[in-house]
């Protein structure tokens, strides 16, 4: 039995599975609010009390660079230990891997229904990429041996933000005075759409409606309404923050694709994209995506898909601790960690 988690800055998803063969099978799954508890360790105890199983391997995707099998949550006030979790669950071995590193191991467990493409390109060898904003801005890279790809996770999210015009220029001005400094995560993510709203309002580059500041007032989710209403047409400045953020969006992702090569894919994962898909497949994403100048004929050979499985970073972290049974094949991670009892 195979216990995985997907652990974001929002839910946390906990879920059973079981290999039949090389079919990964879900038994059950339960999400919890991740701020109502103190800890991961808090939920996998109170998961486990409830289902009453014997776990054999865990694997737990995480937000932030896994170090020394430990991982310090950014968007969290957890300290998350692999060695902490072995002995809690019962087993010799978990494994920490970080979220997007698990999101793209899951990719080979989708179907054809979990994607929309954002081109018309048939997916080809070759290294392939992974981009997601939600509550922050992940990134992971696929590579590709000759064979198949194996994810590898790094932490672009945090690498500086780049503005490509006028408006852009000024937002990252802007976000200077408010931070110090401007990740790309300021921009690309729940909290950043938030901070674009925020940036049109104060310059006074859009004007923000009085029962807009009223609802954004009480709203426990500002990021969500100010998505709905841009997508919806309710109110400008929304929009625009959705014109700003798709656009951004896009040309990070193709900034990804270039470091890593990603001529095999980029695929596009996070909360954020699929609740605004309209705006994602209307042709902004991808013209930023491609407009890298001289190298602009490389990004259009590109196949770009976003992901809509929401529970791709719980079968990738599944799949993961499933691959670690062939310890011939696989080599032992750094982050493989085993306790002795």
């Amino acid at each position: 039995m195979i216990l995985a988690g997907d652990i974001g800055g929002t839910h946390t998803r906990i879920a059973l599975f079981q290999q039949e063969a090389a079919r990964l099978k879900m038994l059950v799954e339960r999400i919890y609010p991740s701020r109502e508890h103190k800890s991961l360790d808090e939920i996998v105890s109170l998961f486990l009390s409830n289902e009453h199983v014997n776990v054999d391997r865990a694997c737990f995707g995480v937000a932030g660079p896994v170090l020394h099998g430990e991982v310090s949550t950014p968007n969290l006030a957890w300290i998350v230990s692999a060695v902490q979790l072995a002995r809690q669950i019962g087993i010799e071995t978990v494994w920490l891997i970080n979220d997007l590193q698990a999101h793209a191991s899951g990719i080979d467990d989708l179907v054809p229904e979990d994607f929309v493409a954002l081109n018309n390109i048939d997916s080809s060898t070759g290294n392939a990429a992974l981009i997601a904003a939600g509550t922050g801005l992940g990134e992971a890279g696929l590579y590709w041996d000759g064979v198949r790809r194996w994810p590898f996770p790094c932490e672009g999210g945090h690498a500086d933000f780049a503005p490509r015009n006028d408006v852009e220029i000024a937002l990252l001005q802007y976000l200077l005075k408010k931070f110090g400094r401007v990740s790309c995560e300021r921009v690309l993510s729940g909290p950043g759409l938030h901070n674009i709203y925020e940036f049109l309002r104060d310059t006074r580059i859009e004007e923000e409606p009085a029962w807009l500041k009223v609802e954004l007032a009480g709203s426990n989710d500002a990021a969500a309404l100010i998505s709905e209403y841009g997508l919806e047409g309710k109110a400008a400045i929304c929009q625009r923050v959705l014109d700003i953020f798709v656009s951004a969006y896009g040309a990070e992702a193709g900034n990804l694709a270039l470091k890593i090569m990603a001529t095999g894919g980029v695929f596009v994962s996070g909360g954020i994209a699929a609740k605004i898909l309209p705006k994602m497949t209307n042709g902004a994403f991808l013209q930023a995506f491609i407009s890298k100048g001289r190298l602009q004929h490389v990004m259009e050979t590109i196949p770009v898909k976003i992901i809509l499985n929401e529970r791709v970073g719980l079968i990738g972290a599944a799949r993961y601790a499933a691959m670690q049974q062939d310890a011939q094949t696989i080599p032992v991670p750094p982050d493989r960690w085993t306790v002795d009892r």
